[in-house]
């Protein structure tokens, strides 16, 4: 469809989302980046490889190309760019290869389900599964779902740690607690930061492999420990700081309310708690990152985003004395409620 004017290509590029998105989805899927690592290759030798047909491969390969993904040389020899090299490749440490599948194999199929979430307001996992379990016992359903899963929360959270922990003075705190702390991405990144820290990952007894094996990759395995449970049910590890990265957000009202207050009532004085999470503006008319992932909470799990005065009346409420949020300019923003 042809463009005449800017505001018409602001509607044709929202249209065409979906269509980059699939095709960005089927090259990881297909293990395209990962065979250009290091060499290149024909459009023929990389369909031999996938079991495609080359003409229609070539046209993955030459979107691809436009997006700036690959280079193709005069000779036909496609190559992976620098974009690809940091974030498609699954042995990168900055891959977000695994967010991308879970993208794919979960996200996609839930999304086509939306105007049905908006018409009931509720998820769509039974819907479009037939999942009757929890969520994250979808997740965790098998060690290929938790490896995707969990993979998927590390390759983000390696590119937003670093802003969330840096975005207040945090250095007179001693022992960091991440509570659903995965694969321990933030708890490695303040600890980096703050050299007098402790750390500690708390998440489900099944996560701690995936956890051990980051923080042992990151050289922390004598700071940083993982304690196991639920922090719906069991008791927090003690510390004088906890956080939590993207927590709030999956849940609802009641159990938000839940979680915050376990965390209050655990804290000593003068202890805080670290919020990893999306602002939308004070009119909730922005940014569209927020709301569009606001939505995906909406057909993923009970939860929303927030703005800054709804998380400040929150912490508040619970008894919190102080409450700052910050902005980082990434992709998710901090906010700090001390005890």
């Amino acid at each position: 469809m042809p463009c005449s004017d800017p505001e018409s290509e602001a509607v044709v590029t929202l249209m065409d989302g979906f269509r980059a998105s699939k095709a960005l989805f089927t090259a990881v899927q297909l293990g395209l980046f990962d065979r250009l690592d290091g060499r290149t290759s024909s459009c023929a030798d990389l369909a031999s490889e996938t079991d495609c047909v080359p003409h229609a491969l070539e046209r993955l390969l030459g979107f691809l190309c436009a997006r700036g993904l690959l280079s193709v040389d005069a000779a036909g020899l496609y190559r992976n760019t620098r974009t690809a090299e940091r974030f498609l490749l699954t042995s990168s440490p900055e891959t977000l290869t695994g967010y991308i599948l879970y993208s794919d194999r979960i996200l996609y199929r839930l999304w086509g389900r939306l105007e049905d979430a908006l018409h009931e307001g509720t998820n769509r996992w039974t819907q479009e599964f037939g999942a009757k379990d929890d969520i994250f016992d979808h997740f965790f359903s098998s060690d290929e779902d938790k490896e995707v899963f969990l993979k998927g929360m590390h390759g983000f959270g390696v590119t937003t740690s670093p802003r969330v922990v840096a975005a207040f003075d945090l250095s007179r705190f001693k022992t960091f607690v991440d509570l659903g702390g995965g694969t321990g991405h933030l708890t490695i990144e303040a600890c980096k930061r703050y050299p007098n820290m402790q750390g500690v990952v708390f998440d489900l007894p099944k996560v701690k492999p995936v956890a051990e094996r980051h923080v042992q990759a990151a050289g922390m395995s004598g700071r940083i420990a993982f304690s196991g449970g639920s922090f719906f049910e069991d008791a927090l590890p003690l510390g004088d700081l906890y956080a939590m990265g993207r927590i709030l957000h999956d849940w609802s009202e009641e159990k938000v309310r839940v979680l915050v207050r376990r965390a209050y009532e655990a804290l000593p004085a003068g202890g805080a708690l670290l919020l990893a999470e999306k602002l939308l503006n004070p009119a909730k008319d922005g940014p569209a990152t927020s709301q569009l992932q606001s939505l995906n909470m909406l057909i993923c799990t009970e939860g929303r985003e927030r703005t800054a005065a709804e998380y400040e009346g929150l912490l508040k409420e619970t008894g919190f004395r102080e409450v700052r949020t910050a902005k980082t300019g990434g992709a998710v923003d901090a906010v700090l409620a001390v005890k």
